[in-house]
């Protein structure tokens, strides 16, 4: 039975490489493509123009796919759970979690009753993509030879990660596996070690701008390369610029010429874990709901895998409850089931419309389609207003419960109660303080203090979110910039080198007290008390603080209980608190002797030790100390640096290389007439032969911006090159 089986799954795999697309199709494709235009700049950046805003999808996808296949069908082969069939056996259990939240089957059904409107963006994402593949058969791709429309509403969310990202895959593995999990609670709390990914955003109202407009920061902090910077515009109304996630057809972070809109990732509660009561009545699983149970519902999800050459199939029994699927157990009797956010199509409209909004009020009214579950949202537009809203899709939930934790699910009065409106969310508008920032952190301080929203009026689970270095520092530049903001100001806030994570760590190394300490480690100590806390290139005592700071960190995570939950703030005064002077000391003389046996010196600057570089282009960089790199003066976020740039080495070397931080980064003035600025991580092609391959890589090092070209006339003045698609 299995050799049928593979033998099949062999079968159908030879089909899918010998694929043709028909001739009706490539003459379809060959028409619409005659309606796109793209420009590209004098830095690789597309500049895409079509009849239609189906057209411009069209015409998106194709230019994509010219900078980066690779990424657009790896974000694909994510999303819609087939990444076992590439990289094998390993990655079965996040294909599984993919399945059981929406499969293929779920996702033609929402396609084929979505509104016309958006079938029409849906066929032209699947139309550009494989036109680029008819029209570059050299290109192979790892799995995917055909695009489908519906694919998108399993890829709907723009965030790295995604909704699902939070669900434990060791956890998922452990409870289909039939292995019992040591715990079967997994967060993110519980990795104070993980390099922070998240954004900054921030929003300048007029009465604090040298021109009188609103001006805003767009300031994602992704893995790098996550999206690129793009513009697309229709003759039905779309003109929309900023940076799109590899696959999508909509700007996820950018603006218009009316308006802008930032997001920041969120830790606003808009899912829920379920403790499910299991009992089995004759032969099957029930579970418990008030005075009564109801039948575990039970299905089939069959997975392929790649093994040795050759295309396997595992089938899994699912289950799930009322609330969603089963992605756990605490113990044999009670199972953790989630419900989060299940419209796809919703999300999907919300994500486009938004880049069509034309004020606060139209931006306002997409916001009601609730379909942005993991995200906040920093707004200016061309009148002058300046938004925030915390998250967007919010379940209405009884406050007497502890929604941080997986709740009772056998308890009828744990259910959702529908959503909240837009108008309850945790928000401000035209703050008093005249700006707002947030930096994944706590909207209470969004807007500064006394403009901030008030928490007391808000349930708890809209706002967990605690503050962190970024937010105080944020907090701190904005308001003690007196000075009328312009583009250049906000980008010098923007990139402010204050390192607040070291106010509070650094001085328990410098008070520290253990009897007589070698002179080098004094030397040391009197190098730390003497930096200005800024990061700098030429920066020693920043070497020595951050991989110090790094070291001690790790003493004491080691003890940590599982149950314990941190942030950056928390977790440095449990640093402080669980690491003997002693201890302190040594990991600086620790410091010193790596860095010493590493480069030579223990007096090494920053920028000799942490360095950009872009070798391959491949989704999987490699780095090489042999090789010419960059030097980065800013650092981890972890440490409060507003522009983040996580680094650390790699097999073979002794230099640090960033891989994640600072990644699309613009300012922008909304004016009768656009003003911006932008930078992108390396440049906008992934391929090394391009020019475009490293041509932004020094602007970005040195924080240093590009003019954004926004209008026609200044496209024109700047093209590199003007084709349509398959030309």
């Amino acid at each position: 039975m299995r050799f049928l089986c593979t033998l099949t799954l062999l079968l159908a795999a030879l089909g899918t490489r010998a694929q043709a697309f028909s001739a009706a199709e490539i003459a379809s494709w060959q028409q619409q493509a005659q309606q796109v235009t793209i420009t590209r700049d004098t830095w690789g950046v597309p500049h895409i123009t079509g009849k239609t805003d189906a057209d411009a999808v069209f015409g998106l996808l194709y230019a994509q796919c010219e900078d980066d296949f690779a990424r657009v069908e790896d974000n694909y082969i994510v999303n819609i759970g087939r990444l076992a069939e590439v990289e094998g056996e390993a990655a079965l259990y996040q294909d599984l979690r993919a399945r059981l939240f929406l499969d293929s089957t779920q996702a033609i059904s929402v396609y084929q009753k979505s509104p016309q409107w958006m079938r029409q963006l849906l066929d032209a994402f699947a139309a550009g993509t494989n036109y680029y593949l008819h029209t570059h058969p050299t290109v192979r791709p790892r799995l995917l030879r055909r695009f489908q429309p519906w694919m998108p509403l399993m890829f709907s969310e723009g965030s790295i990660g995604g909704n699902i990202s939070v669900v434990s895959v060791e956890r998922l593995q452990a409870f289909y596996s039939q292995k019992k999990s040591s715990s079967w609670l997994d967060t993110d709390f519980q990795r104070p070690d993980r390099e922070p990914t998240g954004s900054n955003g921030f929003a300048i109202a007029p009465q604090r701008t040298a021109a009188g407009h609103a001006l805003l920061l767009i300031n994602p902090h992704t893995s790098f390369y996550f999206r690129p910077e793009v513009q697309v515009t229709s003759q039905t109304g779309l003109n929309a610029y900023g940076a799109v996630t590899w696959g999508q057809f909509f700007v996820y972070q950018g603006f218009n010429e009316h308006c802008g809109w930032m997001h920041t990732s969120s830790n606003a509660d808009s899912m829920d874990e379920y403790l499910e009561t299991i009992e089995q009545q004759d032969g099957k699983f029930v579970y418990r709901y008030g005075n009564k149970t109801r039948p575990v519902q039970v299905g089939t999800v069959s997975l392929a895998y790649r093994k040795d050459g050759r295309l396997l199939r595992r089938e899994f029994t699912t289950y799930r409850t009322h609330h969603g699927p089963v992605v756990g157990q605490q113990d044999d009797a009670h199972w953790v089931a989630v419900r989060m956010m299940d419209t796809p199509l919703e999300a999907l409209e919300q994500s486009y419309l938004r880049t069509k909004a034309t004020d606060y009020a139209s931006f306002r009214k997409v916001m009601k389609l609730n379909g942005n579950a993991s995200n906040n949202t920093v707004f200016a537009d061309s009148k002058g207003t300046i938004a925030y809203w915390h998250g967007n899709f919010m379940p209405r939930r009884n406050p007497k419960f502890d929604w941080s934790r997986p709740v009772d699910g056998s308890n009828p009065a744990t259910e959702w109660r529908g959503l909240h409106k837009v108008g309850e969310l945790v928000q401000v508008r035209n703050p008093a303080s005249g700006f707002i920032q947030n930096c994944n952190s706590t909207p209470f301080t969004v807007a500064g203090p006394g403009s901030s929203p008030d928490k007391a009026r808000y349930p708890a689970y809209m706002a967990p979110d605690a503050e962190n270095y970024r937010g105080l520092n944020a907090v701190r530049v904005l308001r003690r910039h007196r000075a009328a903001f312009t583009l250049d100001t906000l980008i010098a806030a923007a990139k402010d080198p204050y390192l607040a994570g070291f106010e509070e760590l650094l001085p328990s190394l410098l008070s520290a007290q253990a009897g007589p300490q070698p002179p080098a480690v004094e030397e040391a100590r009197t190098v730390l008390r003497r930096w200005d806390l800024r990061y700098s290139n030429a920066s020693v005592a920043q070497t020595l603080a951050i991989y110090w700071g790094e070291k001690i960190q790790k003493l004491a995570r080691a003890r940590t209980t599982p149950d314990q939950r941190f942030d950056n703030l928390t977790f440095t005064d449990f640093t402080i608190a669980h690491t003997t002077a002693s201890e302190k000391l040594a990991a600086l003389a620790e410091v010193q002797a790596e860095l010493t046996r590493d480069f030579g010196t223990w007096k090494m600057p920053w920028g000799e030790v942490n360095r950009f570089q872009r070798l391959t282009g491949n989704i999987q960089e490699t780095y090489d100390d042999r090789q010419p790199s960059l030097p980065v003066a800013f650092t981890s976020s972890a440490w409060g640096s507003l522009a983040a740039y996580g680094s650390r080495t790699f097999p073979g070397t002794t230099k640090r290389y960033g891989t994640v931080g600072n990644s699309f980064i613009a300012v922008v003035e909304f004016g009768p007439r656009v003003r911006a600025r932008s930078v992108l991580t390396g440049g906008e092609s992934s391929h090394p032969d391009s020019s475009h391959f490293r041509d932004q890589a020094a602007l970005y090092c040195e924080e240093n911006f590009k003019e954004v070209l926004f209008y026609p006339e200044d496209v024109q003045r700047h093209a590199e090159r003007t084709y349509s698609p398959g030309q």
